[in-house]
């Protein structure tokens, strides 16, 4: 059985640690507005990978010309989507450019639609739905 991997462990470069940290800022501003949840997540991941103000501010700085940096790594990229539905679900909706921009990054990847929904399903706290169409009774 393989051991369960931390965030930090996984990013184990300062270069790792940014890029990954430019891939959620994309998906945090991508509605245009930074709600309170988000910014409160940005910080905590920032302080959880130990990156300073001045490591990140060229990122927000140039938000307009950045974009996604995909990771070598399958499990890098599998924890970086993860973390990227729960940064889109923070402020409790999905907005379409964030989910857009998720999908994006799921495609680039290699994953599906599908994949990326089951994954929104589960971090939502919501079981996908075994019968989508279910009969209707009368």
């Amino acid at each position: 059985m393989s051991e369960a991997r931390s965030i930090e462990t996984v990013l184990n470069t300062q270069q790792k640690k940014l890029a990954f940290f430019q891939n959620l800022i994309l998906i945090a501003a991508a509605d245009g507005q930074l709600s309170n949840d988000e910014g409160d997540f940005l910080l905590e991941i920032g302080n959880k990978l130990g990156l300073k103000s001045e490591e990140v501010q060229p990122i927000a700085d140039n938000l307009g010309v950045l974009s996604f940096i995909v990771p070598a790594d399958g499990l890098q990229r599998t924890m970086e989507l993860q973390t990227l539905v729960q940064m889109m679900l923070q402020d409790g909706h999905i907005d379409a450019r964030e989910y857009g921009l998720c999908m994006e990054y799921a495609n680039r990847i290699g994953f599906s639609k599908s994949i990326l929904d089951d994954m929104v399903s589960q971090l939502a706290g919501r079981r996908p739905n075994p019968y989508p169409n279910p009969p209707t009774v009368s």
